[in-house]
């Protein structure tokens, strides 16, 4: 079976959508499928293309037997409504056109944002294949919520666009249920859904020692590192978690345990939560640029406790962030601010606890709470962690969509 996936990122962007796309892909190829991926010269989150390649009308190369074509695209940073639109829009017609020409037996395309899905609609009209959605973000809701925009005129086309898609797919990819009610409250057929969540290679991400290299590099010596690593966004509100460092600390200053916070990633807000963490004059905090795919867990063994945010809105009450799982794998207890979904699965496997978004005393509590049990209370969110990466391996979560896809094309 032929497979044309289209995608906005994809390695070695090591952004969320990047690798669960590559890791299903990789998955697919190993079972027979011939798997072409269409996508940009990778420049997220800055707009500026990686080291050793250059943003050409079309070029291609071989990734673990993943043929990736990429195509050109406008270049903007991960801030700013209008650009990152002109962005989008230009790889929806750039990869439109280079698919004309891919020989497929079903057609891909993975949001959050439509105008990749309208890119995967055109094609596989004009080819006469199956049409398959992946949905990881609701789109242009997401839009709403990250930006001070109104339901105006351009929303409302968006979400015609969007219901277009829906009722043009052969098969709707969810990665939580609960967006699978929210499309079908749109009219939508819900025999054509299937959920996929999110998983994590076990290979990858497995216990470690800490990265005792890192130790040394950001003098973290006997320290207890509580950590975020991640996109620094309008959607993660990471400001909050600063103000929260901020009281954290002057209620803590006769501690025994001395805390230290690590922030790693880029984002819209990265400059914004510098700013006020200097602000305040917060002593025990470290702030790292963007860490390359390699380097992930070796970052990620430096935590001995992992924030994992989002800002307070229902629309987050459906989503299940991916580092979730990447954590879980590694055994490291999660501090969750996110409702809804994400939260009763963490209470199903014990791997975290909750705080409620945007709650300072909350958070505060429970950090609290992390920051003074002993390594047997730590322990026992570890095996939780571990029971979740074993349910949620992504080998398992590849085959299934295989499968699912398969039944479209038969």
């Amino acid at each position: 079976m032929r497979i044309l996936f289209l995608t906005d990122n994809f390695p070695p962007e090591v952004n969320a959508p990047a690798t669960r796309t590559f890791e299903h892909c990789r998955e697919w190829v190993k079972n027979g499928a011939e798997v072409t991926v269409i996508t940009c010269a990778p420049n997220f989150p800055f707009g500026k293309t990686y080291e050793n390649y250059k943003n050409r009308i079309y070029q291609t190369e071989i990734i673990d037997a993943i043929k990736v074509i990429r195509v050109w695209s406008y270049m903007a940073p991960n801030k700013g409504f209008m650009l990152r639109t002109l962005d989008f829009i230009s790889f929806s017609i750039t990869s439109f056109l280079a698919g004309l020409f891919v020989k497929t037996d079903v057609v891909m395309a993975t949001s959050p944002q439509f105008f990749t899905a309208l890119s995967g609609r055109a094609l596989s009209f004009f080819k006469r294949k199956p049409y398959v959605l992946e949905i990881r973000d609701l789109w242009p809701e997401q839009i709403l919520v990250t930006t001070n925009m109104k339901r105006n005129w351009l929303i409302k086309y968006f979400e015609w666009e969007a219901r277009k898609c829906y009722r043009r797919a052969d098969l709707i990819v969810t990665v939580t249920n609960s967006y699978v009610e929210k499309i079908t409250i749109k009219g939508i057929n819900k025999d054509k859904f299937v959920v996929v969540k999110n998983g994590v290679d076990r290979n990858a991400f497995k216990p470690t020692k800490k990265n005792m290299h890192l130790i040394q590099k950001y003098d973290l010596h006997n320290k207890f590192i509580v950590g975020y690593i991640g996109t620094h966004g309008l959607s993660q509100n990471i400001p909050f978690i600063i103000d929260c460092i901020h009281e954290f600390n002057q209620n803590h200053q006769d501690s025994r345990i001395e805390v230290h916070f690590l922030f790693v990633g880029e984002g819209a807000e990265k400059e914004k939560v510098k700013q006020k963490s200097d602000l305040l004059d917060i002593f025990n905090i470290t702030f790292i640029d963007q860490i390359k795919k390699e380097e992930m867990t070796d970052y990620l063994s430096l935590l001995d406790v992992s924030i994992v945010p989002l800002k307070k809105s229902e629309l987050f009450l459906s989503v299940i962030p991916s580092k979730i799982f990447e954590l879980s794998a590694m055994n490291i207890p999660i501090l969750l601010g996110v409702d809804g979904e994400a939260r009763a699965l963490l209470e199903k496997y014990g791997n975290g606890i909750f705080y409620k978004p945007e709650d300072k005393e909350s958070f505060l509590r429970q950090l609290t709470t992390l920051v003074s049990n002993d390594s047997k209370s730590l322990d026992q969110y570890k095996n939780g962690g571990n029971k979740l990466a074993l349910d949620y391996d992504r080998q398992k979560m590849a085959m299934k969509l295989l499968d699912s896809i398969k039944n479209v094309v038969k």
